[in-house]
């Protein structure tokens, strides 16, 4: 009798360590096809810094510099595509309401943003992905200022700033 006890506790347990596995692939599929809970935007979001403030202007010389004017996809899915850049931010992600929209499955919903500075440099922020936004090779963790000609890199999709 107490072997058949112990048996179906052994059972019931592993029962429950199955149940706790699927809710967490659930959790898992969910927040990678919806984006993260409220919640989560709200934990991740608390310790994110401030972007830097803006550089100071340079001093006016003979020679003057340009501020990228669009955003080439050079690799992936939409390779050739043109982003022309304004004064908005872009956002890029697979949500239908990301300025730049990626059929990758790396990506999240909402990946990235690329923002303007005041003295024309832009930023590249990661939106807690899944699967990391890297510069050049290197994760980006807060906003970090694109290069124009610096490979940005989501999933399988590369863009570049360029004037």
């Amino acid at each position: 009798m107490a072997a058949e006890s112990v048996l179906l506790l052994i059972r019931l347990g592993f029962l429950a360590l199955m149940w706790l596995f699927v809710l967490a692939a659930v959790r898992v599929i969910r927040a990678d096809l919806l984006g993260p809970s409220r919640r989560e935007v709200r934990r991740t979001a608390a310790p994110r810094a401030a972007p830097p403030p803006p550089a100071p202007r340079p001093a006016k010389s003979g020679r003057r510099t340009r501020a990228p004017q669009k955003l080439v996809v050079t690799q992936g899915a939409l390779t050739g595509l043109t982003v022309t850049l304004g004064n908005e931010p872009v956002t890029i992600g697979r949500a239908n309401d990301s300025t730049l929209v990626l059929a990758d499955d790396f990506a999240s919903a909402h990946h990235a943003r690329l923002f303007p500075r005041a003295d024309g440099q832009w930023l590249l922020e990661d939106m807690g992905s899944t699967n990391g936004t890297y510069l050049d090779r290197t994760r980006v963790t807060r906003p970090t200022p694109v290069p124009p000609g610096a490979p940005v890199r989501i999933g399988k999709t590369v863009l570049e700033l360029r004037r």
